[in-house]
């Protein structure tokens, strides 16, 4: 969209009041409004408007894919902010409220609302709404598709939260219920529910507990030196990367050449899951000379800004590792995150402090880094046992 003159204004939505927006600071911001028709004065011979600003701007011309979520997500939430001036409106001055359909099918609204979301969290929240769907179908109901966003009552959330804590370890339930919530809080927001059937009810997890499996020294060891016909080389390099260096697959499937400072030695990155909403979202991690050659250099022709590590899907690198550590004869349940509970085990158990442990996981504060301090009390434990039995 290019912008001209100040004068310019473009409708967004129509109705009463319609949303529009304006330029501002020359063009470079578009300010959003509500624009209010109170009907014809006969004394004035002219319509009446009001005008309310909403206090939300957009990026006049996004340059970058951050800059379009963001106008999509203020467009979003001005448009809600619309619809219900709309029926205050018309409550206060016509005397009623235009009412949306509420029989509207729960499982069904769940799909769409995950179609249209965009933030990187899709996975999970698909999994919330599959959850939902399991635990429907475990409730022996004669169609689960069916069922209407009226009939979520807060006993069948109860009942909900407590299939999740069969269904998952740690805390897997509480992150399911939390996705979950957003679906239902968005359920709400568009008219086709009267309450929050979540409201307080609590998913509790004892979060300072490590429940996934974890990958010893030794075992990391006898994982790099096996390899196999047809094996993903993308996959295994940045899953060993991950194994010493505690990234998360959402970042290291991010990470360009750029990210590297080979004059320093060092990887610089920011984190997806915090960025945004935390002054600690960027870490600072040293390379040594083993990490440095994984990396290596970009390919011929391109430059910097080319990714280091060509994965495929979350799904797929995580079966590519399952079969590689069934293939080294490991006997545990090793996802991708479980580079990340390694290196954090393994650094911490070779006499890291934590504050130290905490600053390369990039974690906010250090109550998110204790748990691994347990495991290391635990591996300790298990050493002073394996002696002979004192007689």
């Amino acid at each position: 969209m290019t912008i001209r003159q100040s004068s310019i204004k473009s409708l967004i939505e129509d109705g009463n009041p319609k949303l529009k927006q304006f330029p501002v600071k020359d063009g470079k911001v578009l300010s959003l409004t509500l624009e209010y028709n109170l009907g014809y004065n006969h004394a004035t011979g002219k319509t009446c408007r009001k005008r309310e600003s909403l206090k939300l701007t957009l990026v006049a011309n996004p340059r970058d894919p951050m800059q379009r979520q963001q106008n999509r997500d203020t467009i979003e939430l001005a448009r809600r902010i619309r619809w219900e001036r709309e029926q205050e409106f018309l409550q206060n001055r016509e005397g009623y409220r235009l009412r949306k359909e509420r029989k509207v099918n729960f499982l069904d609204y769940c799909q769409q609302y995950i179609d249209s979301y965009t933030k990187k969290d899709v996975r999970m929240i698909t999994l919330a709404r599959n959850r939902f769907s399991d635990f429907l179908a475990a409730q022996n109901m004669l169609d689960p598709m069916q069922l209407t966003s009226e009939e979520i009552t807060t006993d069948l959330i109860r009942r909900f939260v407590d299939y999740l804590h069969t269904r998952s370890k740690g805390e897997g339930a509480k992150t399911i219920f939390k996705r979950f919530k957003k679906i239902v809080k968005n359920c709400m927001e568009a008219g086709y529910m009267k309450s929050d059937p979540c409201k307080g009810i609590r998913c509790a997890a004892d979060e300072d507990v490590l429940t996934k499996d974890w990958l010893t020294q030794d075992e990391v060891q006898q994982l790099i030196a096996t390899h196999y016909p047809q094996e993903n080389v993308m996959v295994r390099n940045a899953f060993i990367f991950c194994l010493y260096t505690g990234m998360r697959w959402c970042d290291v499937k991010d990470l360009t050449y750029a990210n590297i400072d080979t004059s320093s030695r060092m990887l610089r990155f920011e984190q997806n899951k915090t960025k945004g909403h935390s002054s600690k979202s960027w870490v600072y991690i040293p390379l040594n000379d083993g990490l440095l050659k994984l990396v290596g250099q970009p390919p011929k022709g391109m430059g910097k800004e080319a990714h280091i590590f060509r994965l495929p899907s979350y799904e797929s690198s995580c079966k590519s590792v399952k079969y590689w550590v069934k293939k080294a004869g490991i006997d545990k349940h090793i996802s991708w995150h479980c580079a990340r509970h390694s290196f954090a085990v393994n650094i911490l158990n070779n006499g890291a402090n934590i504050k130290t442990v905490s600053s390369l996981l990039g974690h906010s504060s250090l109550r998110h880094t204790e748990k691994y301090t347990r495991v290391v009390d635990k591996l300790k434990e298990d050493a002073i046992n394996s002696l002979p039995e004192l007689k």
